[in-house]
Formats: structure tokens, sequence, C-alpha cells
């Protein structure tokens, strides 16, 4: 959480890290990759709304009120996930790295402000919400593992900082713990009555 807060302000030592540690990682990328990153980058928001509509049509299909209440749990995480990380994304205004330095290079899209970075906010918001929910190996390790892949990709591809991309990674779990202790009390609610 230090990391998010020490990130949104412009000291030197923070700040040299952050872009030497981005021009490493996309001057350095393994251009082959691109296509890879792209898609991984991509799959952010298309997951991050598939997974509550997926348990919406799992809990109807199969008539499992607990399905239910986790899509409502991860649908309405998900959506205030979104509106907080655009809220401080245009509170900050922080340029995208390609931006500010023309030795990063763009692969992808990237236009709004670049702090947090809001694919890495969705994939760990994601993740978080689906380990809280789920609690086994086979659902925690895949998970995480994309999330992972997708705030490396943010970087890799050059249109986020590495401390966008950890407070997005901070964000998205804060968020998901946040909403899962809100939803985990009414579970308890709804089992008494």
């Amino acid at each position: 959480m230090m990391v998010f807060i020490l990130s949104m302000f412009p000291f030197g030592n923070m700040q040299a890290w952050d872009i030497n540690l981005l021009r490493n990682i996309n001057n350095g990328r393994n251009v082959a990759m691109d296509g890879f990153f792209r898609m991984i980058t991509d799959s952010a928001a298309p997951v991050a709304i598939f997974v509550p509509v997926a348990l919406f049509l799992s809990a109807f299909l199969f008539k499992d009120k607990l399905t239910g209440q986790i899509a409502v749990y991860s649908a309405l995480t998900f959506l205030v996930t979104c509106i907080i990380d655009t809220g401080i994304k245009h509170m900050i205004n922080k340029p995208r790295p390609f931006v500010t330095y023309n030795f990063i290079e763009k692969i992808t899209s990237g236009g709004s402000p670049s702090f947090p970075s809001g694919h890495t906010t969705d994939a760990f918001v994601t993740a978080a919400v689906l380990s809280l929910a789920f609690r086994k190996w086979y659902v925690v390790v895949p998970v995480y593992a994309w999330a992972l892949l997708v705030a490396y990709s943010r970087m890799d591809l050059g249109v986020h900082y590495p401390s966008d991309v950890l407070a997005g990674m901070c964000l998205g779990t804060v968020l998901a713990f946040i909403g899962y202790r809100l939803w985990h009390s009414r579970i308890f609610i709804i089992k008494e009555l």
C-alpha cells in the first residue's frame, strides 16, 4: 500500500526507479512475444466482465443461491473498482510513459491517464474475488498467473510504469477484500434468516 501512495508523488528516487525498470522491461523485451502480450493485455476487461456473467448464468441454470451471491459480489466489486480506478486516474492525471519519454515504445493502446493501471486493477480484482470465493489451488494459481501476466504486459508493451502496475495490483486486491468482507457478512445474515 505504501508503494501505491508513494508512486503518486514525483519523488526523485521513486521516479528514477520507475522509469529505469520500465526502460529495461520495454526496451529489452522479446519482440516475438508482442502478439502474446497484446492478447494477454486485451483479455483483462473481457475476463473481468465474463466472470460475473458466467457466475450469474451458472446460478440461474443450476438454481444455486450461493453461486448467485458470489456473482453479485463479483459484479458489484468489479463495478465499484472501475469507478474508483477511473476517479483516481483522472484525479492524479499522470501522463503515460510513452508521452513523457521518447525511448519508451508504445506497442498497444493506452489513452487515459496512466496511474493506476486499469487493466492490472481489473485483473487483480478478478483474481482476488475468485480466490476469496472459491479458495481452491486450481482456481487461485491460474487466475493469479493470468493477473500477473496482465500486469507485466502493461509494462512490456510500454503503456504503464511499474508504479502504475503495483498500484493496480494493490487497488484491485484491497477492493476485492473489502467487497468480500461486506459480502461475507451479508451471507451470514442470509443464512440466519
